[in-house]
Parts: C-alpha cells; sequence; structure tokens
C-alpha cells in the first residue's frame, strides 16, 4: 500500500461521519498532510454547511504549513458556487500545492473543472487513488448523476421456506421473522438512506411508522404506493413524525395528514418502477430502501432497478404464506446475526 492509498483510505473513514446528513451532497472525507504526518482532518457537514476540504483546511492549527502540504480528498473539490463557495478556489487561495483525488466527480457542475482549476493554478494534482472504493463509498450521489434515480437497496426478511409473511394474522402489526439485532441493523440503515417505500399491502397489513427508533438519525423520507389514495389517514405512516409522499393514479387529498401525493399512470405495467423512479429524481431522493411487499420488490426486480438487495433470513418456518421475491443476483457477503443470516446481493450485470 503507497501512502497516497493509506491517506485516502483515512479519508474514507471520516467521510463516513457524514452519511445520513450531508445528502444530497456526497460525504467526502479530507486529510491534510505535511511531511508524513496528518494535521487536520475534516468531512463534509450536515447539508448546507462546510465542505470536507474547508472543514480541514479550518481544521490547520499553523496555517503556514498549507503551502508546503498535501490535501487528499475521496471526491474531486468542487469548481461551482453552492450552498458554499467553491473548493477548488480555497485550495488555491490558501496556496496547498498537492492535491490527491480518490474519483473525479461525475456532477455536470464539476466533471473535471475543479481539477482542471487547479492544474491551471499550478497544483500538482494525482487523480484516480483508491477509485474503485472511493466510487463506491459515492455510490448514492453517483446514481443520481449517472443514472438520473436514486440508490436502490431492497431489502426484506423470509423464513427457511421462503416466506415473507403468513398466510393470515390476527393483528394489525408485522409478524416479525428476524431478532432484535437484525431489526435494530435495519433502523440504522433507514438513518443512512434518504427515503424509504412501501406498497399499499405492507401499510394495511403492517401499519409500519417506518422511522428510526432503534438507533439515533434523522427518519427518512416515507414513499407509498397507494394507487387509488385508499389507505386510511389515521395509518402510522402517515403521522408527524417524518415526511410523506403517496404516489397514486388519480389526484385525491388525504384529510388530517401532512403529506403529499403525485400521480403515476399505472396503466403501464411494465413501467411503474421506471415512473417511480423518475418521482424521487424529481425530488431529488439519492437513495431509497424499499422494504415491501412481495410485489413491490419483485416489480423493481423486474425491471431491473435495484443496486443491492439486503435479505435476512430468519430461523423460523410458515408452511404457507406470501413467498418472498424472486431474485437472480450475485451474493457479495453473507454474515450471520445470532440465528439470523443477513445476505448481500448484486445485480449480475454490474
Amino acid at each position: 500500500m503507497t501512502s497516497h492509498d493509506t491517506y485516502i483510505k483515512r479519508c474514507l473513514q471520516i467521510a463516513k461521519n457524514g452519511l445520513g446528513s450531508t445528502r444530497p451532497n456526497p460525504m467526502v472525507g479530507a486529510v491534510i498532510v505535511y511531511k508524513d504526518q496528518i494535521i487536520s482532518e475534516g468531512f463534509t457537514s450536515a447539508y448546507g454547511g462546510n465542505h470536507a476540504e474547508v472543514n480541514a483546511i479550518n481544521a490547520v492549527k499553523d496555517p503556514s504549513l498549507l503551502e508546503k502540504s498535501t490535501i487528499y480528498v475521496t471526491l474531486e473539490p468542487c469548481s461551482h458556487f453552492g450552498k458554499t463557495p467553491p473548493c477548488s478556489d480555497l485550495i488555491i487561495a490558501r496556496k496547498i500545492p498537492n492535491v490527491v483525488i480518490g474519483c473525479v466527480d461525475d456532477n455536470p457542475e464539476v466533471a473535471g473543472k475543479g481539477i482542471a482549476r487547479l492544474k491551471a493554478a499550478g497544483c500538482h494534482v494525482t487523480v484516480g487513488v483508491l477509485e474503485a472504493e472511493c466510487k463506491e463509498h459515492h455510490k448514492r450521489f453517483f446514481s443520481i448523476h449517472q443514472k438520473q434515480r436514486p440508490y436502490i437497496i431492497l431489502k426484506w426478511a423470509e423464513t427457511q421456506d421462503g416466506f415473507i409473511a403468513p398466510k393470515s394474522r390476527n393483528e394489525q402489526k408485522p409478524v416479525w421473522i428476524t431478532n432484535k439485532y437484525s431489526r435494530q441493523l435495519v433502523h440504522k440503515w433507514r438513518a443512512e438512506e434518504q427515503a424509504i417505500l412501501v406498497g399499499t399491502q405492507t401499510v394495511t397489513e403492517d401499519n409500519p411508522s417506518l422511522t428510526v427508533r432503534d438507533w439515533s438519525g434523522a427518519n427518512p423520507i416515507r414513499i407509498v404506493l397507494d394507487k387509488d389514495f385508499k389507505l386510511a389517514s389515521e395509518a402510522n405512516i402517515f403521522n408527524t413524525d417524518a415526511e410523506t409522499l403517496v404516489i397514486g393514479s388519480a389526484n385525491h387529498e388525504h384529510e388530517d395528514t401532512l403529506q403529499s401525493n403525485v400521480s403515476i399512470d399505472w396503466s403501464l405495467k411494465q413501467d411503474i418502477a421506471k415512473q417511480i423512479c423518475a418521482v424521487l429524481y424529481q425530488r431529488n431522493i439519492n437513495s431509497v430502501i424499499i422494504e415491501g411487499g412481495a410485489q413491490t420488490l419483485q416489480t423493481f426486480i423486474d425491471e431491473n432497478l435495484w443496486d443491492e438487495a439486503r435479505v435476512f433470513i430468519g430461523p423460523s418456518q410458515f408452511n404457507k404464506g406470501v413467498k418472498a421475491p424472486k431474485l437472480n443476483g450475485l451474493l457479495v457477503s453473507e454474515q450471520p446475526i445470532l440465528d439470523d443470516t443477513l445476505k448481500i446481493f448484486k445485480p449480475k450485470s454490474k
């Protein structure tokens, strides 16, 4: 491992401190090095705040060292005015001579312009250090710009015999397949993503809140597919704990709720997932967890609109009920969580 690799790896570590709070901005990490010693670090502040490079530069105790230092960043420094001024301009103004970048920012407003600006100012720029790792880290941000849709995570739990729900239930609440530690992990995931999506059947049968309760973090935007806008306004998903967006097929307002409504053309059955992605893209939502039900999950699978599937397998059996979605993916990891098993899949074409 080269010294460049070591410092970019550290950038990736600290960048994760911004997970769940920087969106729609990328969660960047930055490290400033002088004579093979880290003299400051920074990561992207919550949306509207400083970028990683600014925080790292501001943290240097002796600013005179900047003119002899190297700044490492996971993503190309921005070159445009947004909520904050361009980071590339700040690097130039502080006369930092060396810049090492993990990967290029494919946002059309940047897309190499930050690198070009740094080079034009006389900076020595190195690009592509741990590039694959940096692109994986910034996958949510890249999905928006490369695919014009959010990064999509499918999540469900199934029994040993392949069911995600029993045939019948006595109460309007979830029937748990996994243990409390797996469920806590799901709440951690909710805090990390911008939105969470379910279908009508899930709301009708489970009456979920879809909020973060067993972990610290912000609640995701709740997306519910309700073709005929028939869900009762008393459902937990319409409480004031988080924003809720209802996607249906006709203009209709629920009474006494704070959610907004949007319509898509449900007659185009093969393009339902594509239309949903377009709605989320228009709202600048860069990641979404799809938690059910089976039909909703299968719709995204069949349209090949997913990036990751997180599947829990619990120890119980239902013998009959709602079958788990059929997924033809590549298993990339598998781990036990007590008596549960968590399997992570990626699309085979990627």
